[in-house]
């Protein structure tokens, strides 16, 4: 069986688009009933509580997690409120306790599907049971490796899988935690559109202002669900506090996704995945543009200090030889490259310009 074959009925079972929500770390059993209680009370439609019971972090002596206990904190949760329950699983250990306490739904963390020796250990320990397994892009944009990953779970019988788009790491800053890299995602959902996506914003912002953004977004290109952060109390929590939600503020972002149920829905998801891929490379042109900039900025300083003029004929005529082979290539229009180009060369003398005359 090849995963395009694969029916996934299993989501069915659920509302859609499917909710996933709870604190990022099992921290108490205290924490994990009041945020279950209040998801609950919200009326908001989640029909599944997450906790990571197992936390791997970059670096070493912070909080790891609470370890096996915290799966006693799931139980009750389930007992109590009646949710499904889902956790992070990265060994085999790990699969063997949420399968002894009954966790339902288990997703493959980005550090994790990034190697497939520790895929293999999972699936290779899954096999025999029928759980849900989820598995998260990994952290470097190759969508070889994510799929790798959801073929060896299935090469050991594991048949109700599920992806979660939660961004990708990147040694530049940016207004995200990890960039959304759109193109990557709808090439994996193009490719096997029977293997429902699920976004998760919690990790792609980093932040709470822009998760109902990424969410609605995600949604008008056709994601299945979500897995959100949302902790009792955001501020005092022990990892990733600045990008985890209260129960109330969950519910108001869901209440307020628009979903798409017309019969244009087919025409409106095309369009959207469209328009989706032009803001994400507009925001990667505007970045790229962003950088550049500063390194003029050292460029005019350099100059300043040794007494060159901004302008060289010969660096702008280097420039625009490069513009036109360029549009030779791509087969877009020279005139167009070569106004992008100017543009660009006019606000880069007007930078070093400004710290010529002390400006900046």
């Amino acid at each position: 069986m090849n995963l395009s074959d694969l029916k996934n009925d299993w989501i069915n079972e659920f509302p859609q688009p499917m909710m996933i929500a709870g604190p990022c770390s099992a921290e108490s059993e205290a924490q994990m009933l009041e945020t279950a209680r209040r998801i609950k009370e919200t009326g908001a439609q989640v029909p599944i509580f997450r906790a990571g019971i197992w936390k791997p972090r970059t670096k070493p002596n912070g909080f790891e997690g609470v370890g096996v206990i915290g799966l006693n904190w799931l139980k009750k949760v389930k007992e109590e409120y009646g949710f499904k329950t889902a956790t992070e699983v990265a060994n085999a250990h790990h699969v063997f306790a949420a399968l002894e306490a009954d966790v339902d739904i288990l997703w493959i963390g980005a550090r994790s599907t990034v190697n497939p020796f520790t895929v293999q250990e999972i699936a290779m320990a899954l096999r025999g049971t029928n759980k849900t397994v989820l598995v998260k892009n990994p952290v470097n944009p190759d969508l070889a490796l994510w799929i790798g990953a959801l073929e060896r779970l299935l090469g050991q019988g594991i048949e109700n899988l599920g992806a979660i788009h939660r961004g990708f790491s990147t040694y530049q800053k940016t207004k995200y935690r990890n960039n959304p890299n759109w193109q990557i995602a709808l090439d994996f959902k193009s490719q096997f559109p029977n293997i429902p996506m699920l976004i998760d914003p919690s990790h792609i912002c980093g932040n709470r202002t822009g998760l109902a953004d990424i969410t609605q977004e995600a949604m008008n290109v056709g994601y299945q669900g979500a897995i959100i952060e949302s902790h009792c109390n955001p501020d005092e929590a022990w990892s990733d506090a600045s990008q985890q939600i209260t129960p109330e503020v969950l519910a108001e972002l869901i209440g307020n996704l628009k979903i798409r149920n017309s019969g244009l829905a087919g025409f409106d998801g095309e369009m959207g995945r469209h328009r989706t891929l032009i803001s994400d490379l507009d925001f990667q042109l505007i970045e790229l543009l962003s950088q550049r900039m500063k390194i003029s900025e050292k460029i005019g300083k350099l100059k300043k200090e040794n007494d060159i003029a901004i302008f060289q004929p010969e660096r702008w005529k280097v420039i625009t030889e490069y513009a036109t082979q360029k549009a030779r290539e791509t087969g877009m229009s020279q005139d167009f490259i070569e106004k992008v180009f100017k543009a660009i060369h006019e606000e880069s003398i007007e930078v070093q310009n400004s710290i010529m005359i002390d400006r900046k």
